[in-house]
């Protein structure tokens, strides 16, 4: 194969960052600071195991399986479930959830305090046609992603970054305050879950595409130099991620002396750049934010239009993308905090199933391929986190939770942990008693 070259695997590795690093990886991790307090370095390090962690995990575990696509990966359990499953995570890190939220989150955030106090819905409808058209633009010449989103805006981002870390870090606003409520016990589990709402374990297998055809088309032909390459890329951008969240968790536990508690982490970001640098803050806020979401809406929007466009070959991927960007613009006028709470059961439900699928990925070749592992170990899984979703939104079965409570780390939202490895070992257990050939294992 052709030797990696090393700028061209540093790009990969920032245009990797920058499209995972969007609208939830700013506003989140600031605002668990504030709540969390002196226990942020507890709910970070939980954090850091989703938002960073697994997301890794999911691009390396795409390199290790030799699939091409997340269909024919998530297929190893049922064709169904492979349609199904792709299609719902499509659609959460797409135009239901995480694209739209690029858009309202780039308002909020970067643009709505500029205007001062106005109740219009008139800015936030422009800019969202101005946001998407330049998100699509960009996605309907997808070659061009990562020279611009690697080459170009990631530099750009990240210095807009670490001034505004830098800053805070070397004078800080003020001492840790104590925990609210939510985070006084069990502050790593809190963390864990609040990684959830980045969507980046969900969005490591549609990446994850990127970053491996990226690779093979500068030569990698070995499945050892696809998960070198895999792996050299991922190691930048999560590092790159892990320092940036332990920074904004931080930013957020010192800003409550001075700011108070605020409703979201965009209010955080915000009052701390104000605070810092006056009416220029503003401004400097804006192009982080801005320059994050939109790379992350490039890269959802690309990554959906393709999947949409080979379910239904008769719409062309152009055209796919328009919609995607259409409608996404759309949907982000609902209004930040109406996205953010319809997406969390959501989240809750599938989550877990996107663990363990790259969990028994890994595992893959220690069971053969057997499909009764995924099946039972899945079905287990889903079957606690339907209703942790459930219970998210509110709807509590009193019967249901007393009788799932016996489970160990349940009331931590970890129920599904425990189900989903005994349902591995069931699983294993019933292929032993059929003849049938197992898949394939892809060495």
């Amino acid at each position: 194969m052709k030797e990696q070259n090393q700028s061209f695997t540093v790009a990969i590795g920032f245009m990797l960052f920058a499209l995972f690093f969007g609208a939830g990886n700013l506003i989140f991790p600031v605002m668990m600071g504030q709540m969390s307090g002196i226990n942020s370095w507890e709910a970070n390090a939980g954090f850091i195991v989703t938002g960073v962690g697994l997301p890794l995990l999911g691009v390396l575990a795409f390199g290790f399986s030799g699939k091409s696509d997340l269909h024919s990966l998530a297929s190893r359990v049922h064709p169904v479930f492979g349609v199904v499953f792709t299609t719902v995570l499509y659609l959460a890190i797409g135009p239901l959830f995480a694209i739209p939220r690029t858009g309202s989150v780039s308002y909020e955030v970067g643009v709505k305090p500029l205007l001062g106090n106005t109740d219009s819905a008139l800015p936030l409808l422009f800019f969202t046609i101005v946001f998407f058209t330049i998100t699509c633009f960009f996605s309907l010449n997808a070659s061009k992603i990562v020279d611009v989103v690697g080459k170009i805006l990631t530099p750009l981002l990240l210095i807009f970054i670490a001034i505004l870390i830098a800053i805070a870090i070397f004078k800080p606003m003020g001492d840790f305050s104590a925990p609210t409520e939510s985070y006084m016990s069990n502050s790593f589990f809190k963390g864990f879950q609040e990684g959830y709402l980045t969507m980046d374990t969900l969005a490591s297998f549609v990446f994850g595409i990127i970053v491996i055809n990226a690779i093979k088309e500068r030569g990698a032909t070995t499945k050892k130099a696809l998960m070198k390459g895999c792996l050299k890329a991922g190691t930048i951008a999560a590092g790159l991620l892990a320092i940036i969240y332990t920074a904004l968790t931080y930013i957020g536990a010192s800003s409550v002396e001075q700011l108070g508690y605020l409703e979201n982490g965009g209010a955080v970001l915000a009052g701390v750049s104000t605070h810092y640098f006056g009416s220029f803050g503003g401004l400097l806020l804006g192009l982080i934010v801005i320059a994050a979401c939109l790379t992350t809406s490039i890269g959802l929007v690309s990554a959906c239009a393709s999947y949409f466009h080979k379910m239904v070959p008769k719409v062309s991927y152009k055209l796919f993308a328009i919609i995607l960007s259409l409608f996404s613009a759309i949907i982000a006028n609902v209004g930040l905090n109406e996205l953010i709470a319809i997406s969390v059961p959501v989240l809750y439900a599938i989550y877990p199933l996107a663990i363990c699928l790259i969990f028994l990925t890994f595992t893959h070749p220690l069971f053969k391929g057997n499909s009764e592992v995924y099946i039972v170990s899945l079905s287990l899984t889903f079957l606690i986190s339907l209703f942790d979703g459930l219970n998210a939104a509110g709807i509590e079965i009193e019967a249901v939770n007393q009788l799932f409570s016996v489970l160990p780390l349940y009331s931590v939202g970890l129920g599904w942990l425990v189900p989903a490895i005994v349902g591995a070992f069931i699983g294993y257990g019933f292929s032993l008693t059929r003849k049938a050939k197992p898949e394939e294992v892809v060495e």
